[in-house]
């Protein structure tokens, strides 16, 4: 067990960003992020640390949600580069982030956590595109 088990946590205590597909193991949420409107969340329904704390099929079928998140932004926004992280240092509740980078983005190339580089150029997401997307996508992962 790590040292923040005695934190509360924020992702078992709320959705973590406006959830755009479910199912029992897990959410996709979209990080509300002006300067980054293709950031999703990928995170486990339960409260685990690390991916090896889950068995391999689950392991395996989470990385599939991941895998199906990161198609369905580079088919509606096109980027030039997706970021997967999974990190954990503030959260620690298994999660991955799923974000759209674009050359013109505030901290191209570094991470989007980094000291910005520039403004950004501005850009807009059809949630409703995105999360029909996903839905299409995400049915197989059960399987």
């Amino acid at each position: 067990m790590n040292n923040l088990a005695s934190v509360p946590c924020e992702l078992c205590n709320s959705a973590g960003g406006e959830t755009l597909w479910q199912d029992e193991l897990c959410r996709v949420v979209l990080v509300e992020d002006p300067d980054y409107p293709g950031f999703c969340r990928v995170i486990l329904n339960r409260h685990v640390s690390e991916m090896t704390d889950l068995d391999a099929p689950t392991r395996q079928r989470l990385m599939r949600v991941v895998f199906a998140v990161e198609q369905a932004l580079r088919e509606q926004l096109r980027p030039a580069k997706i970021n997967l992280a999974s990190l954990g240092n503030m959260v620690a509740h298994l999660h991955w982030h799923v974000i759209a980078r674009f050359a013109d983005d505030r901290h191209f190339p570094g991470s989007v956590w980094s000291e910005p580089r520039r403004a950004g150029a501005p850009r807009t997401l059809d949630r409703a595109a995105l999360k029909q997307a996903l839905h299409a996508l995400l049915p197989a992962v059960a399987e």
